[in-house]
């Protein structure tokens, strides 16, 4: 299952930053402002074993701490979320589809529902947890998207999203000192996040001073 959130104001979880570009959906831009749609990802290759993914995984999070370029960085990046976006289950997948079509018909409360379902048949599916963060940073739940970013951060710490995700709510709520950690440990695992070095660079001056 691939469809993504379009975000209104992009957490990737978390939320969600092919961006960080959030995430897909937790995760890309920031704060307050409406941010652009996240691109579309590839169509999740077929299932793997538990050990297949988590070997992928480790082999794709090394290849994109050392890809050479943005170009490179995006195609693994989009692998990455595709492993991410894999249904467990046939009805999982159907529930995620009608999420999807519930935020489009901004029937947020709606989608939420849905969510609440999947993480009930499947809480070891980590995109489910993700997107809920998502919409309910939409609707300013900030409590509601931490404690879903922590359910995905436990899952998969190397959730790029999820911790763009956090430094984005940490920033709204003026913990400007977590928000830099997060955004930190995001950029720690992939160095190509969009946007996220300048808050590093701005939060930094702010928290830690400038240079002498």
């Amino acid at each position: 299952m691939t469809v993504r959130f379009p975000i209104p104001r992009t957490l990737c979880l978390a939320l969600a930053l092919a961006t960080a570009g959030l995430a897909p959906a937790l995760a890309q831009d920031d704060a307050a402002p409406p941010a652009k749609q996240q691109k579309k990802l590839p169509e999740a290759p077929a299932k793997l074993p538990r050990a297949d993914r988590t070997k992928n995984l480790d082999f794709l999070f090394g290849a994109l701490k050392a890809a050479p370029d943005e170009v490179s960085a995006k195609h693994v990046e989009a692998r990455i979320w595709a492993i991410w976006l894999q249904t467990p289950s046939d009805t999982a997948a159907l529930l995620m589809t009608r999420a999807k079509a519930a935020v489009d018909a901004q029937k947020i409360d709606v989608a939420i529902k849905l969510l609440d379902s999947v993480i009930k048949l499947r809480p070891d599916y980590i995109e489910a947890w993700n997107r809920r963060a998502t919409l309910y940073y939409m609707q300013n739940d900030y409590a509601r998207s931490l404690a879903d970013i922590r359910e995905v951060l436990t899952r998969e710490p190397r959730h790029f999203g999820a911790l763009a995700g956090l430094g984005m709510i940490m920033q709204e709520v003026g913990d400007e000192k977590r928000a830099l950690e997060a955004y930190r440990k995001a950029l720690a695992v992939n160095p190509h996040l969009e946007k996220i070095p300048e808050q590093v660079k701005a939060l930094t001056e702010k928290v830690e001073g400038r240079d002498i």
